[in-house]
């Protein structure tokens, strides 16, 4: 007798208890039972009896002296190890490649300050297989101070590996809150995480198309983005010996005064970017942006003679145009009731004086920046207000419009592919949520010295590294869209849409063989399922004769385990 496995769709399998038996030449089987009713352990119980071993109580012949967490650990060291990351960081093996190797895991399963990390790694296996369980704090500062001073050659490398000659680069800057006060780089600056008013540290990444980084810069918290930009343009050309590429950044970045130094004095370097909403506004002003343009084709190229030598294309997004639309709406209406406190309080005679009703009224309309679509009327014990209809009027007239800016040529660079590369920036946008709050948590800043800042953000940058190959692999188990060979054909001005398949994920919540889609936390966890447990037989309970015993993958552990074996080998690094 045995047990047949009979596939059932997306339900769980039935179980038949069958025997075989011969008539004549041939072998037939009946069914003597359905098992599907007993649970997997009762299962597995009964193949042991039919196979005529004896069942023995696991706790009755071992004793479990620890069990550590393992699954997460093994999925970052394979992605690291195909990667190459070992060779990356240098190419001998010492304790300090071990160590900065454990602390980019460890920061993309479970992030702590370095005291904490410490004591995490006695529940997992990573620092065990790494061989740096002993480690303490000191030693993990010291491995930071190792990797900075070799975060030079570390970006080398990445850059001959994902930067091709004549390629696309994606450039931006973003910035952390900084715990402490004696750090040189924190100083109060623009926040990014709304906090406006603690110290900061800024800090640009440099990615491919793709949004793969390979390099970051840390400036101090009051650095203004176009001062970072030249020096960024200074190391893809010396440092990593680019001497031709398309540098993408947002309107704040690529100012003004940095096209004018790039058409001059940098030669090879070509750059794509967007005019800010008072430049979109004068050319509106003067008849070379209108909105029956728009009718039949959502974008269109132009020349202008304040923009020699350069392509400016115009486009327009219905969807983002009411978007628009409705948050000014919403603002106006927010403003316009706190404005009708004031002047029920002018009116009641509880608050009086031109100054001070000024004050109160300043601070309201200032509140939602729309001081500009209000006519106000102040006096002594007088209040009134109106909406500036002119000034709404030609705001509307922008909606949804955006101008790209770019120095490729034509034959190079087609519209659509210029506006494509723009958007890619959304993928360093990407990059700074995961680094900054979703998994990688690189704020607040704890550290004090300049070169500890520098190192912890670099190696938070090199675990995202990992990570973004991960996710890549994993695409297919994630809440992720599998098409990204979509995104280089369809129209790159309307509103991103996901494929049929990504959209069915999203609403099943479950993969066609019925297991569940997750997101990369959770399939972390789910890994996390997987333990190593050190055993001893039990009549040598005197003895030190242990052994280690890892969990079985389940279908799903052991899927995941093999898309990371897909991640591309590195390319030979030259050391």
């Amino acid at each position: 007798m045995h047990i047949d496995v009979v596939p059932n769709r997306n339900s769980r399998p039935a179980y038949l208890l069958r025997e075989s038996y011969r008539v004549g030449d041939k072998v037939k089987k009946r069914t003597l039972a359905n098992l599907s009713a007993l649970s997997d352990a009762q299962i597995a119980a009964l193949r042991v009896v039919l196979q005529g071993r004896p069942l023995v109580p696991a706790d009755s012949v071992l004793d479990v002296l620890d069990s550590r967490q393992h699954g997460p650990a093994e999925a970052v060291s394979v992605a690291m190890y195909r990667l190459g990351m070992d060779v990356l960081l240098g190419s001998r093996a010492s304790r300090q490649r071990s160590l900065v190797l454990a602390m980019i895991a460890s920061r993309i399963i479970a992030p702590h300050t370095k005291l904490a990390t410490t004591r995490w790694w006695g529940s997992t296996t990573l620092a065990e297989d790494l061989g740096v369980a002993d480690a303490n704090e000191d030693e993990l500062y010291a491995a930071m101070d190792w990797l900075l001073e070799r975060q030079d050659a570390i970006e080398r490398r990445l850059a001959k590996r994902h930067l091709p000659e004549a390629g696309v680069v994606l450039y931006d800057l973003s910035s952390s809150y900084f715990e402490g006060t004696h750090c040189p780089l924190a100083k109060l600056g623009y926040s990014r995480d709304g906090k406006p008013g603690k110290l900061q540290v800024n800090y640009g990444l440099m990615t491919d198309v793709r949004g793969c980084p390979v390099a970051v810069s840390v400036f101090a918290g009051n650095t203004a983005d176009p001062s970072t930009l030249m020096p960024q343009v200074r190391r893809l050309k010396d440092d990593f010996g680019i001497a031709q590429l398309v540098l993408v950044g947002d309107r704040g970045m690529i100012s003004g005064k940095a096209i004018a130094h790039l058409r001059t004095k940098e030669e090879g370097i070509e750059w794509i970017t967007a005019l800010k909403s008072g430049s979109i506004r004068r050319l509106v002003e003067q008849g070379h942006v209108q909105s029956d343009l728009f009718d039949e084709r959502n974008l269109f190229e132009f020349d202008h003679l304040d923009y020699p030598d350069e392509r400016l294309i115009a486009c327009r997004n219905p969807q983002l145009a009411k978007l628009r639309e409705h948050k000014r709406e919403d603002l106006l209406k927010a403003t316009e009731r706190q404005l009708e406190q004031i002047g029920d309080s002018v009116s009641a005679g509880r608050l009086r004086g031109e100054g001070k009703i000024g004050v109160r009224v300043g601070k309201v309309v200032n509140k939602y920046k729309v001081s500009k679509h209000f006519l106000l009327t102040i006096g002594e014990q007088t209040f009134s207000f109106s909406r500036n209809a002119p000034a709404i009027a030609a705001e509307a007239a922008l909606d949804g419009i955006y101008i790209i800016r770019t120095s490729v040529q034509t034959e190079r660079m087609d519209d659509a592919d210029c506006v494509r590369h723009y958007k890619a920036l959304a993928n360093v946008e990407r990059a700074f949520r995961t680094l900054k709050s979703i998994d990688l948590k690189v704020r607040p800043i704890h550290h004090r010295l300049e070169p500890r800042v520098r190192a912890h953000v670099f190696l938070c940058m090199l675990a995202y590294y990992v990570e973004w190959h991960m996710r890549e692999a994993w695409r297919e188990l994630l809440f992720a869209d599998e098409d990204q060979a979509a995104k280089r054909t369809r129209d790159p001005v309307a509103p991103a849409e996901r494929s049929d398949a990504a959209l069915d994920k999203i609403a099943n919540r479950r993969h066609d063989d019925g297991t569940p889609v997750h997101s990369f936390a959770t399939l972390l966890t789910e890994l996390g399922r997987i333990v190593r447990n050190t055993c001893r037989p039990r009549d040598q309970a005197a003895t030190d004769a242990t052994f280690n015993l890892t969990t079985t993958p389940n279908a799903l552990q052991a899927r995941a385990l093999k898309l990371l074996e897909g991640i591309a080998p590195a390319a030979k690094i030259q050391m």
